[in-house]
């Protein structure tokens, strides 16, 4: 049986994921970003209480089929920025296309209907996300940052992350640095 999950980014929700359908007497056979294939049938009973765990870590099952593709955009954009590393050379729109094998303008009309942005203005707010998370590393210089994220420049990556935060990079470094 397969299961999708919102708002599922990282590797502690897997982690959580795991843990949960153990306490629960599930077997999973994948866990991914998303989506849990199970060996058994949730009955009502666990299907409630593995809803209300989900909910109290944050995450939800979902069972609307339009959303769970919109997780599955998501998923895929998530894993393209910060578990892959390489960028695609395929323009976004075409990697996503083909990586969910639709057509893009029904995707991105679908995530713009539920979401209420763009799947470009999704993907540069995960691609700052990352470069805060960059920065605040301190193992790259900006010029090394804007390479591995396919910036055309560091200026183009500092217009773009003052835009998103209202801050240039140092100033968001010095700021974080203070706290």
């Amino acid at each position: 049986m397969r299961l999708y999950i919102k708002h599922m980014v990282s590797l502690r929700c897997k982690l959580m994921v795991k843990q949960e359908l153990k306490k629960l007497g599930l077997h999973y056979v994948i866990v991914e970003l998303g989506m849990v294939e199970i060996l058994e049938n949730l009955t009502t009973e666990q299907q409630t209480l593995f809803k209300i765990c989900l909910l109290n870590s944050g995450l939800e099952l979902m069972e609307d089929k339009k959303i769970i593709l919109i997780e599955d955009i998501k998923k895929v954009i998530i894993e393209m920025i910060r578990y892959s590393d390489d960028l695609p050379k395929l323009n976004y729109s075409q990697y996503i296309s083909k990586k969910l094998n639709r057509d893009y303008a029904f995707l991105a009309s679908s995530f713009s209907e539920i979401e209420g942005m763009t799947i470009e203005h999704y993907i540069i707010n995960l691609k700052i996300e990352r470069v805060k998370e960059l920065v605040l590393f301190n193992e790259n210089n900006l010029t090394e940052i804007a390479y591995l994220m396919h910036y055309s420049s560091v200026a183009h990556l500092s217009n773009q992350f003052k835009k998103v935060t209202g801050l240039t990079p140092s100033h968001f470094k010095q700021l974080q640095q203070k706290n």
